[in-house]
């Protein structure tokens, strides 16, 4: 007897009203089957089985776990990875429509694979790849969308894709390295947070319950311990609910007001060191975003404008639409990096170098790569610094706390 087998097969493309069916069934070789199929009826999903030469035995409406879908959220670390297996498919000369089926078969997160198999429905059924993902512009943006379709008006959709694959790899690693640059230094103070308040809420009552037996006069020291140590006691709750609710605020403020995120932007490049990281990852951005999009076949103009929203800085987003809009009046674009005042020489005459030569996306790239090696050289420099700080500050913390609770025994010693 055959063995049972098991395929996600190519549905009809999804609208508004599609279902995911479970089907089993028997190909022409008299193979069981079983799978999952998206239509709009169970006869619409037989037919579109039919045509694939399966006989269906049983279909069935897939029904949804009780408390949603559940299971890893897809992060763009997921959508790099998802565009480095596609161009290698693609590379392989691997049919596009299969290809998603490879890529799909071998996801562990069932919300990617589940994203996969709807863009390989849509585009099986007659749409275009970069349009299908139109259709999920929280995980596509419209620069990934654009540079897709850009490669396949110019019939070079492989060589696109391991470009993108390329850029968004890149991009993911300068994320991370920001996010190690600001982590580490959050993390110190959570720590210490967290060490102060266990040791006043916890360990320094039962030392007050001790000196309120001397009958003598404590230290001022000790005094504006034990006064915190109350103040900890009865309002860390509210503490703790100010901190979350401030963070939310924050958040809020920041998505919702672009004059106060520009506010942030700003300030946030004057913090010492961590200031000069953001502003080095601007600066590869921009440099890396810039050299994938003019290498595509993008109008530079065009090319500004993505790289605009993919600066992550409302200072520098703002400034390279000044430079778009010079650019569009015959500026060349090294002259209009000059006139904000806020890019580098380096940056600046490498754009010049690129104009004048024929190559400015060649240029840029070497440009991305220098100021990504630099950042990468700040984090460790910042991480090296960090390290004593830490030691310095709980140092400071747990042994000044400990003295104020010592500091009356050592009086009661000295009077004995």
């Amino acid at each position: 007897m055959a063995s049972v087998t098991s395929q996600k097969t190519t549905g009809i493309k999804p609208s508004a009203v599609s279902t995911t069916y479970s089907y089993k069934g028997v190909d022409k070789r008299g193979n069981k089957l079983q799978g999952e199929i998206n239509s709009t009826s169970p006869a619409l999903a037989k037919a579109q089985l039919y045509k694939q030469g399966i006989s269906v035995k049983s279909i069935n409406k897939k029904s949804k776990p009780l408390f949603g879908e559940g299971g890893k959220s897809i992060k763009p670390a997921d959508i790099a990875v998802f565009s480095r297996q596609m161009a290698t498919m693609m590379k392989a000369g691997v049919p596009l429509v299969q290809a998603f089926d490879i890529v799909a078969e071998g996801l562990e997160n069932a919300n990617l694979r589940k994203l996969v198999l709807n863009i390989r429905d849509s585009v099986a059924a007659g749409g275009g790849f970069g349009a299908s993902l139109r259709q999920h512009p929280k995980y596509f943006d419209d620069l990934f969308c654009s540079l897709v379709e850009a490669g396949e008006q110019a019939g070079a959709l492989e060589t696109m894709l391991d470009r993108i694959a390329t850029y968004k790899e890149k991009s993911e690693k300068l994320k991370a390295k920001i996010k190690k640059a600001l982590s580490y230094p959050i993390a110190v103070v959570i720590v210490a947070i967290l060490v102060t308040a266990i040791l006043l809420i916890k360990v320094v009552p039962q030392f007050a319950e001790t000196f309120g037996s001397f009958g003598a006069k404590l230290p001022a020291f000790t005094l504006f311990v034990l006064y915190l140590s109350e103040l900890a006691q009865a309002y860390w709750f509210y503490a703790l609910l100010g901190i979350g609710g401030g963070i939310f605020a924050l958040k809020a403020a920041i998505r919702r007001s672009p004059k106060f995120a520009y506010i942030v932007d700003k300030y946030m490049l004057k913090i010492p060191i961590i200031g000069q990281i953001l502003y080095l990852s601007v600066m590869a951005r921009f440099a890396r975003t810039l050299s994938t999009t003019f290498a595509a076949g993008v109008p530079l103009i065009d090319a500004l404008t993505s790289v605009a929203g993919a600066s992550g800085n409302k200072i520098y987003e703002d400034a390279i639409i000044k430079v778009r809009e010079n650019v569009s009046t015959g500026i060349q674009l090294n002259v209009a990096l000059k006139m904000p005042g806020l890019f580098p020489t380096l940056l600046i005459q490498m754009s010049a170098i690129g104009e004048e030569s024929g190559a400015l996306d060649e240029m840029l790239d070497k440009v991305a790569n220098y100021y990504e090696d630099a950042v990468d050289n700040m984090v460790d420099t910042l991480t090296s610094l960090l390290e004593p700080i830490i030691m310095s500050v709980l140092g400071v913390l747990v042994g000044g706390l400990l003295i104020a609770m010592y500091l009356p025994i050592f009086q009661l010693g000295n009077v004995v």
